[in-house]
């Protein structure tokens, strides 16, 4: 089966560069790279320009998109495998196995879904991890309690995307959390968990950089949990307590 790997990124000159050779270092054979440039103005295009040159199964897009989930929907709209995933512009594979594992565990149809582990990492430093998400097994009875698989890690078959749609582009900074409700909750997905780090994700992300930012992360995680019907004030509480236990 074919992957199509999906990374949407802008401005990340210090960082692109590791997170495309980390989807092309991978030991399965087929995976497809689309790459969606949001019309970078700090030379990560030419970055990407030149490693274009350099590696198969390679699609690189350059043009102004209106943030990261429109970038993203493109991507998977252009994308041609039969599992599709993320490779955010900061991230980058913990192994070269990473796609092994995911196609194997996609060998049984009845799964929808397959993801693993996360360590978020030092900026600087990232064999510094700072926090650890183990995301353990899925049940449904999970999702009220505030529970999501790290959104890295998380490869759906195609036809769950078509029938379920992609990202909501009203969500600033929760789009990832609306659709992994939406797909888990609503689509009832069967899902497969990897028991091991996939993903390593640096510290800093969009989410966190500011108490406005937090504060807009909070209350569009609560709308997504009305809108799909998963819970309230109770299940927003159960996910962010949930992240303590990451740190230690």
């Amino acid at each position: 089966m074919k992957i199509s790997v999906i990374t949407a990124v802008y401005n990340r000159s210090d960082t692109i560069a590791e997170a495309v050779k980390s989807v092309h270092r991978q030991t399965y054979q087929n995976v497809e790279h689309v790459v969606i440039d949001g019309a970078s103005s700090d030379g990560t295009l030419a970055i990407l320009e030149n490693l274009a040159h350099e590696l198969n199964d390679f699609i690189l897009v350059s043009e102004p998109d209106k943030g990261i989930y429109d970038a993203l929907n493109k991507g998977i709209s252009r994308a041609t495998g039969d599992i599709v995933g993320m490779m955010h512009s900061d991230d980058f594979f913990a192994d070269e196995m990473v796609l092994e594992s995911v196609a194997a565990a996609f060998a049984d149809p009845a799964i929808d879904a397959v993801y693993g582990n996360l360590d978020y990492v030092a900026k600087d430093n990232t064999s510094r991890i700072l926090r650890h998400w183990s995301s353990g097994e899925y049940r449904s009875s999970l999702l009220s309690r505030g529970w999501m698989p790290p959104h890295p890690t998380l490869y759906l078959r195609r036809s769950v995307i078509e029938r379920w749609g992609g990202f909501d582009t009203n969500f600033r900074i929760a789009a990832d959390y609306d659709v992994i409700l939406r797909y888990f909750g609503q689509g009832r997905i069967r899902a497969a968990y990897i028991p091991r780090v996939l993903v390593k994700m640096r510290m800093g992300g969009e989410s966190n950089r500011s108490l406005s930012r937090i504060w807009l992360k909070t209350t569009e995680d609560y709308t997504a949990l009305r809108r799909n019907g998963v819970g309230g004030f109770r299940a927003l509480l159960c996910k962010n307590l949930g992240k303590i236990s990451q740190f230690f």
